[in-house]
């Protein structure tokens, strides 16, 4: 496959997951349109990981951001899924199978440097009683969705919460 060809499967991947993204910041789907007509790098994804009592979240302690859900940079061989799910396993350890359908999309700078990219946020069910791993000197730990945590993306709670919100109203989901 062609690099050009490669890339043209990537760029699908993301436009079919912003479509089926549960919901959406930032007017994301209508920045993807105008994106779509030039390069977007980095692109961003991320898990919203919940236990299944839907309490909890699983954040990384960033050196600069603070307590994220896992997630990085989509690398350039890889979907906004498979980045998720990498993501996932190299800042926690845990191998998790993603929910079908994306939790959500949004538009951000994650770095001052960066211009404002497209992230897909994925979401998984985890037993809090799993043990995590990770990256040296980027801990991972469960906060309750009830308290705040300390984060340069202070919406984030907010939308994590709505996404648990709208699986708890929509059908009960088994950890995985």
């Amino acid at each position: 496959m062609s690099r050009g060809e490669f890339e043209k499967k990537i760029m699908e991947a993301v436009v079919a997951d912003a479509r089926l993204a549960a919901l959406e910041f930032d007017d994301a789907r209508a920045w993807l349109e105008q994106a779509r007509q030039r390069p977007m790098e980095p692109l961003a994804a991320e898990v919203w990981v919940t236990d299944p009592h839907f309490d909890h979240v699983l954040l990384v302690e960033h050196r600069v951001r603070g307590w994220v859900p896992p997630g990085g940079k989509v690398e350039p061989t890889e979907t906004p899924r498979e980045a998720a799910a990498r993501e996932l396993r190299e800042e926690t350890g845990l191998s998790a199978r993603l929910l079908p359908e994306p939790a959500a999309v949004a538009v951000r700078s994650y770095r001052a440097d960066w211009s404002r990219t497209l992230g897909l946020s994925y979401a998984a069910i985890v037993d809090r009683q799993a043990p995590l791993g990770g990256e040296k000197g980027q801990p991972a730990a469960w906060f309750s969705l009830d308290t705040e945590w300390e984060s340069v993306f202070p919406e984030d709670r907010a939308r994590v919460l709505s996404h648990v919100r709208r699986l708890v109203g929509e059908r009960p989901v088994e950890a995985r």
